[in-house]
């Protein structure tokens, strides 16, 4: 909040994007917490060549299933193993989805433990690959909900307009094309081959974006329903939710330790090199909290601490996700080529890939138990938004004043605090010790997925404001240079203490 002569401020409660976005944020999670049930629309398709690519091969797996059963005298699964391979040999869609449902079926009242298992896995698997297709997608019951979900989204943003005194009119306009856009950035990422690759919704939201407005620009009209950051910070505190404080104690404080030391380290240099490139402390603390914290997320938090340009922030964030991919792909592929401990792969992964959805993707290439360390280790960092955001407000507020001379109030340093991160925090704290980890999950089911719309509509808005030739002329490229060189730092930096801490090395190797 800020002061005036006469006192506080108070209209900043509702005219504020930052606070805005917590009241939204907030509303959306009691909905959902009074007991409010929704149905997100499904963007999963598997095309009907990548289909029929995957006959042969489950042809001989369901043989196989055959044999195995009439080995083990399971009569049941046996037949319906065989008229699933029939189908099969059809090659008709819907056909072998209905037998191999009739398998999934049979194959859980199985006897025989390992087979029961097997067939009913390699079943469900074709049976949903059978089912996800484009005629679903583009069922009239799939379009009616993501039609609820553009009228529910484009009711909260109305609000927010209104309240902020912004022009409702232009927003109304243009919200749509916006939120069409992220429905085909769903669409893309919903392909079973782009899903295999792991390159997840925010990434195609942010290509699209950028294709539009660096092709063919973005028309007037639609200006006004581009919204990044208050669409971003509802997201945040809705992510809030997600960060259980619990969840990361029950694995141990492994994780922690790594956070804590990857931040101060990576923090300091990038701040360090970012000064020597001839950055404003503005910039070089974006960045260097981009880079050490957690990626997209901090580099909002931290934008809001140094009342920093919006346009320093989209940057960053723009480097983040481009720089996500390749780390994507090639972190769990060399993991596995050395050789690397799950636990030190997946600590590495969790610790330098900087959107959480990339850490999954990651992790599930490195296998299953380096995922779980890599989300540990990302969540535990997600926990220190909070704090970092804290205390580069502190930072910038002293700052601030020292130039005139003056220390800085409490208030410069509260005015300077992002209100999302606040909100951010609140969410955290209620869902982690105020309510029971079930009721906790059955509202984070829901709310996760509104927030993956809500990051998908700020990642494509952040396209659409975002121009290579603009990009280029911001400090002749030096940012970027920033930002490269840090998170090669990060990379190696992150990996000598992930051996370290995970390895067995200081420790005791965790059991995850």
């Amino acid at each position: 909040m800020g002061e005036n002569s006469k006192g506080i401020n108070w209209s900043v409660l509702w005219k504020s994007d930052d606070w805005m976005s917590v009241w939204i944020g907030f509303l959306i999670l009691a909905v959902f917490l009074a007991g409010m049930a929704l149905s997100l629309p499904k963007w999963n398709w598997v095309g009907d060549g990548s289909f029929q690519g995957k006959i042969a091969g489950w042809a001989t797996k369901v043989e196989a299933v055959a044999k195995d059963a009439e080995v083990k005298n399971e009569a049941a699964l046996k037949e319906q193993a065989a008229a699933l391979k029939t189908a099969l040999d059809s090659k008709n869609r819907k056909a072998i989805g209905e037998a191999a449902g009739k398998v999934e079926a049979v194959a859980k009242e199985a006897k025989d433990k390992d087979l029961q298992k097997s067939a009913a896995k390699l079943a469900a698997g074709i049976k949903g690959d059978a089912g996800t297709s484009l005629t679903k997608v583009f069922s009239g019951d799939n379009l009616l909900k993501a039609f609820y979900l553009l009228i529910g989204f484009g009711i909260l943003g109305i609000i927010g307009m209104a309240l902020m005194g912004m022009p409702v009119g232009k927003f109304i306009a243009g919200f749509p094309i916006v939120f069409i856009l992220s429905a085909v950035s769903y669409f893309i990422a919903g392909n079973s081959i782009v899903t295999y690759y792991g390159l997840e919704v925010v990434f195609w939201a942010l290509i699209l974006g950028l294709l539009i407005s660096n092709l063919f620009g973005v028309p007037e009209w639609v200006k006004p329903a581009i919204k990044t950051e208050f669409f971003i910070k509802i997201g945040l505190v809705l992510l809030g939710a997600e960060v259980l404080f619990g969840t990361i104690a029950k694995v141990g404080a492994y994780g922690m330790v790594q956070s804590i030391l990857v931040i101060g380290g990576v923090f300091y240099f990038c701040i360090w090199f970012a000064r020597k490139m001839g950055l404003d402390d503005d910039f070089g603390a974006i960045l260097a909290t981009g880079v050490s914290v957690c990626g997209v997320s901090a580099a909002i938090a931290a934008g809001g601490a140094v009342k920093g340009d919006p346009k320093k922030v989209s940057h960053v964030i723009s480097l983040v996700l481009l720089c996500a991919i390749p780390m994507l792909i090639l972190e769990p592929l060399i993991a596995k080529a050395v050789g690397m401990l799950p636990g030190v792969a997946g600590a590495w992964i969790g610790g330098t890939i900087d959107t959480t959805g990339a850490v999954v993707a990651a992790g599930a290439i490195a296998g299953p138990e380096a995922m779980s360390v890599a989300v540990v280790v990302k969540m535990a960092q997600n926990v220190l938004i909070g704090l970092v955001a804290f205390l580069l407000a502190i930072w910038f507020a002293f700052k601030g004043q020292a130039a005139k001379g003056d220390k800085p109030s409490l208030m410069e340093i509260w005015t300077r605090f992002p209100k999302f991160v606040l909100g951010f925090i609140v969410a955290s704290i209620v869902f982690s010790f105020f309510m029971g980890e079930a009721q906790a999950k059955s509202v984070t089911g829901i709310t996760s997925g509104l927030r993956g719309w809500w990051f998908t509509l700020a990642f494509l808005c952040i396209g659409l404001e975002t121009r290579f030739s603009e990009l280029m002329k911001m400090g002749g490229g030096k940012p970027a240079v920033v930002f490269l060189v840090a998170q090669g730092v990060n990379i190696i930096w992150t990996l000598i203490l992930a051996y370290l801490i995970f390895g067995g090395v200081l420790f005791p190797a965790p059991t995850f």
